[in-house]
């Protein structure tokens, strides 16, 4: 990462959309929306273990926290409102962004 995120800072935060229907279509896509850092170095879930059937049939994930000096606070603008969510940079892959992240906006 060439920058440094800071407050105050306006970043891309990729959203989730919405899961794929049976018939193939999606009522939300994965979007780029403008964010503002809000705190720097966050606390951020991570699964430990993959979901696994428990022995009394209980379906189970172990999920724990690891610090991230990266992962910021974002204020993430959307056209319905404003939203607060803790989460990881991340660098593109293959040309796209991983739902849930944020990045640096695009040079134009």
């Amino acid at each position: 990462m060439s920058q440094t995120p800071s407050v105050g800072r306006v970043v891309h935060y990729v959203s989730h959309g919405t899961p794929v229907r049976e018939d193939g279509s999606q009522a939300y896509q994965s979007v780029c929306r403008a964010a503002v850092i809000t705190e720097v170095g966050a606390w951020v879930p991570a699964v430990v273990r993959a979901p696994y059937i428990s022995e009394d049939n209980v379906k189970l994930r172990e999920v724990t926290e690891q610090w991230h000096p990266d992962a910021c606070v974002l204020e993430v603008h959307n056209p319905t409102g404003l939203f607060f969510n803790t989460c990881k940079h991340h660098e593109p892959v293959e040309g796209r962004y991983l739902p849930g992240t944020w990045h640096w906006p695009e040079r134009v």
